[in-house]
C-alpha cells in the first residue's frame, strides 16, 4: 500500500505510518498512491482524482471536507474519512483567543507599545463577564466555546437546526441569536445553506456594536456586506482565521476593513492537535482494507 503524505502533518507521522505501507510525500506519485492524506491546502477535485488511478481512500485531517469532491470519489469508489474529533480544542481555544484580544485591546497595546506609546488612559476595556455569545453551529468545536465561555460568566446562546438541546447553550432560533447577541461565533460547515449567511440582511438583525468571530468557513460570511458593516460601525469588529481561499486574494475587502483580527488560518495548526490527528490516521488505517 502507498501512502502519500499530501499536505503539512506532523514530522512523526511517517514513521507511524511505516507499518501499514511505503509513506512518501513525493506529489508527483498521486497516480501509485493508495491513500491520501489531505487537510485544507490540497483540494481533492473531480480532475485531482482523475491524476489518482490506484486510490481507495482519502484521510482529510480536519473537520471539514468541502476541499474534496465526495460525489467524484464515491463514484469512483475512493472511501472519504476526516478526523473530527482531533481539531476541536485547537480551535475552539483560537475562537476563544480572538474573542479576548479584541475586546481587550491587546494588539492596539502592544502595537503601541513597541511605538513607544504609552496609551493607559486612551485604551478602554470591556469584559466577556455578562455578555451574550451566540453560536451558530454547537458540534464538536462549537460545543468546546460554549463551555468555555461558560467558564467565563457569559450567557450562552446558539442556532443549529440539527441540535434541539444543549447541556450548556440555550437552543434559540436564528433570528433571535442574531438579535441578542454580544459575541456571535461562526461553527458551521459550508453548504449550500450556509454559504453567505452573514450577509447584509443578516447583519440588519444584529445587535449594533456586535462582534463576530469566525473560525469555520470563511465563505459563509459575505467579505462586501461584512466590510461595510465594519466601516458603519453596525459590526464592531470581526476577527477571523478563514478566508475564501488560502491565502485570500489581495482584492479581499477585510483585508483593509476597520477593525479586523485576522489569522492565516492557524485554527488546527496546535502541536497538540497535529498529533490527535496523526492518531485517528492511525486508528482510520488500522480498520481500512484495500
Amino acid at each position: 500500500m502507498v501512502i502519500l503524505i499530501c499536505d503539512a502533518f506532523d514530522a512523526s507521522l511517517p514513521q507511524r505510518l511505516a507499518p501499514f505501507g511505503e509513506v512518501t510525500d513525493d506529489l508527483s506519485r498521486l497516480g501509485d498512491a493508495h491513500v491520501a492524506l489531505i487537510r485544507s491546502k490540497t483540494r481533492a477535485t473531480a480532475e485531482w482524482l482523475a491524476q489518482a488511478p490506484n486510490l481507495k481512500l482519502i484521510i482529510r485531517g480536519g473537520v471539514g471536507l468541502d476541499n474534496v469532491d465526495r460525489a467524484a470519489a464515491q463514484a469512483r469508489g475512493i472511501e472519504v474519512r476526516n478526523t473530527p474529533r482531533a481539531s476541536s480544542v485547537a480551535v475552539a481555544e483560537l475562537a476563544m483567543a480572538m474573542m479576548l484580544a479584541i475586546p481587550n485591546r491587546l494588539i492596539e497595546a502592544h502595537t503601541s507599545m513597541k511605538e513607544g506609546k504609552w496609551l493607559k488612559k486612551d485604551l478602554k476595556r470591556t469584559e466577556l463577564f455578562g455578555k451574550t455569545l451566540g453560536l451558530i453551529g454547537v458540534g464538536l468545536i462549537g460545543s468546546e466555546v460554549a463551555k468555555r465561555a461558560a467558564a467565563f460568566g457569559m450567557t450562552v446562546i446558539a442556532y443549529d437546526p440539527f441540535v434541539p438541546q444543549h447541556p450548556v447553550a440555550t437552543m434559540k432560533p436564528l433570528d433571535e441569536v442574531l438579535a441578542t447577541s454580544d459575541y456571535l461565533s461562526l461553527h458551521t460547515p459550508l453548504t449550500d445553506e450556509t454559504r453567505g449567511m452573514i450577509n447584509a440582511a443578516s447583519i440588519a438583525k444584529m445587535k449594533k456594536g456586535v462582534i463576530i468571530i469566525n473560525t469555520g468557513r470563511g465563505k459563509v460570511v459575505v467579505e462586501e456586506d461584512l466590510a461595510a458593516a465594519l466601516a458603519s460601525g453596525q459590526v464592531a469588529a470581526y476577527g477571523t482565521d478563514v478566508w475564501y481561499s488560502d491565502p485570500p486574494d489581495p482584492s479581499c475587502p477585510l483585508l483593509t476593513a476597520p477593525n479586523v483580527l485576522m489569522a492565516p488560518h492557524i485554527g488546527a495548526s496546535s502541536r497538540e492537535n497535529l498529533l490527535r490527528i496523526g492518531d485517528e490516521v492511525v486508528a482510520i488505517l488500522k480498520e481500512f482494507k484495500i
